[in-house]
């Protein structure tokens, strides 16, 4: 029987969440009481094996709740064509967002749980690329560079080579090479599971 080429996904999205909790414990930063919502922030994801995953969880829920879910995939899709037409970035509401918490939690992908404290991570040509994280992490970082302490960093690097790693592997049980991924949480939902012939 065939390696589960999504075995591996848990674990490590459990690595990172215990990663970003040293990190945002370290900074002080809490979500509590935050007036922004990172679920309206345009991200697009690039594996099809989180995508898979996402649509595991998807499978899960009743019909009744993942029908509503695709209804709103679509509009978001609709909404955020005409806005990017506009050349500005969608402000929108991610689908899987019901009474401000995430219906699909603990399927959630990679950018959806590294998203808010500073993390940078190095390229395979060693270039380093650095994100301040979301604008309370930033007024915590500045805070501690304030009184001379340096604000620690989530370096994402390992991380993205475990899921590189685990894309590859999801890749060779497709029969035909697929397409690059380049798609926000409501495409992915909107155009169904990633195909594997």
């Amino acid at each position: 029987m065939p390696e589960d080429p999504l075995r591996g996904l848990p674990q490590l999205y459990a690595d990172m969440e215990n990663r970003y909790a040293d990190i945002a414990a370290k900074i002080g930063l809490t979500c509590s009481g935050c007036p922004d919502n990172c679920c309206t922030s345009y991200f697009q994801h690039h594996t099809h094996v989180e995508w898979a995953y996402l649509w595991k969880g998807l499978m899960a829920l009743p019909e009744k709740q993942l029908r509503e879910i695709r209804s709103r995939a679509r509009e978001y899709v609709e909404q955020s064509q005409a806005v990017l037409a506009e050349q500005r970035v969608p402000d929108l509401m991610c689908p899987l967002n019901e009474d401000g918490r995430c219906v699909l939690y603990a399927h959630r992908l990679m950018i959806c749980r590294l998203h808010g404290v500073p993390n940078v991570f190095t390229l395979p040509n060693g270039i380093l690329k650095e994100f301040p994280g979301c604008f309370r992490s930033q007024d915590r970082a500045r805070a501690m560079t304030s009184q001379d302490a340096a604000p620690p960093r989530l370096d994402r690097t390992d991380f993205y080579r475990r899921l590189v790693e685990m894309e590859m592997n999801y890749l060779r049980s497709m029969a035909n090479k697929p397409t690059k991924v380049r798609l926000t949480l409501a495409e992915m939902i909107h155009q169904g599971p990633p195909r594997t012939i």
